[in-house]
């Protein structure tokens, strides 16, 4: 068998040597279609298959290819941090090490959707919201209004109906892991690997595929559009409340259902600065400390710390701003004291339970119970 020095993987998947990652992965699909031994009876075949999945699994992955490339070059490796070494050593670490990206967003299928266009992996899920910020005044939301908002969205495909695919009604099982949605590259020799287990980068992980790909959508069903929704804000609206449109949201891949549209009402006099918010949350948080201080006659060792936490919080509240008169401001405001009252509380507790534990003496005992 042919050492890794003497196999040029540029070549066994027909790119060049500064090709992307992507151009890796669209050849390696293209081959490992043609050379499955399922689909591809040579003799040969099989082996191939194992060679073309040898290449990419070195290539898609940007260290074990900066290794490869500085193996054939004869010169040393530089691995990430700049340190330069053998290139069998180390290895990569946890995480994605394919460079594809985490899951993002609020339903962890974005990372599939940013490359539908270049994969027909067949993945249907519910479409996620859009969640949209309208700034009215206070005048404005009293009595209601009306606003168009442009924005942009994934909407279903128009060329096949959100569907993914234009003549198959039905996805297939994935040709190239035969619909268990990894792919085991033998890679050993190989930077002492072995055998390495890996998502199929043709189904994606899921299996299944995409018979027949629409060109507009590139199987995903769904393209990156503006749209434009009218939102009736109703009178009585206060800072907070939102606003649902019903399947307004990201399409869902594959025909599934849409997400909604969400507009969440923004009123500045009811809203609290970020500087108040966390003023008044240093000022709830003084509260605990004061109270127990006094009904432990301990108020005169605390006065001190107590006095300097509400100067802090006042700083705060002063430099986000004056205050206002309108009531959901204020209910805003006893929100956030509320929020440092609780957080102070718990450790005014556990402060006083720490020192009620240490000051007893090794012979002591307690009797009844300590509060």
């Amino acid at each position: 068998m042919a050492s890794m020095n003497d196999k040029d993987y540029y070549a066994i998947l027909g790119v060049d040597k500064d090709a992307s990652t992507e151009d890796i992965r669209k050849a390696f699909q293209q081959k490992a279609r043609k050379l499955h031994p399922d689909v591809n009876k040579a003799p040969d075949a099989e082996e191939k298959f194992k060679e073309v999945s040898e290449a990419y699994a070195v290539l898609s992955d940007s260290e074990k290819r900066s290794r490869y490339d500085a193996m054939r070059s004869g010169s040393p490796f530089s691995g990430p941090t700049g340190s330069t070494g053998s290139p069998y050593a180390g290895g990569y670490g946890g995480g994605d090490p394919f460079g594809w990206g985490f899951p993002f967003g609020t339903n962890g299928y974005a990372r599939r959707s940013s490359t539908r266009g270049r994969s027909r992996s067949y993945n249907p899920r519910v479409g996620s919201d859009v969640v949209f910020d309208l700034t009215v005044d206070a005048a404005t939301a009293q009595k209601g209004a009306s606003r168009g908002v442009t924005y942009q969205r994934y909407a279903a495909c128009e060329v096949c109906q959100g569907k993914g695919s234009v003549q198959t009604e039905h996805s297939e099982t994935c040709p190239t892991c035969h619909g268990t949605g990894r792919i085991s590259v033998d890679l050993t020799g190989l930077f002492g690997f072995g055998v390495m287990d890996m998502e199929c980068p043709e189904c994606e992980g899921t299996g299944r595929v995409v018979a027949d790909p629409c060109e507009a959508c590139g199987g995903s069903g769904r393209v990156l559009t503006a749209s434009e929704v009218v939102v009736n804000v109703p009178a009585g609206s206060h800072d907070g409340d939102l606003i649902r449109v019903k399947g307004m949201g990201n399409a869902g891949t594959n025909g599934s259902a849409s997400g909604d549209f969400v507009c969440r009402v923004v009123v500045p006099e009811e809203r609290l600065d970020p500087y108040q918010a966390m003023g008044f949350q240093i000022l709830g948080f003084d509260v605990p400390f004061l109270v127990f201080g006094a009904l432990a006659n301990t108020l005169s060792g605390l006065l001190a710390f107590i006095v300097v936490i509400a100067v802090v919080g006042a700083v705060f509240v002063v430099r986000g701003g004056g205050f206002k008169s309108n009531s959901h401001w204020w209910r805003n405001a006893l929100a956030s004291l509320g929020n440092g009252a609780t957080t102070g509380l718990l450790i005014a507790l556990l402060t006083v339970s720490m020192f009620s534990c240490t000051a007893a003496s090794p012979g002591t005992r307690y009797y009844g119970f300590l509060w």
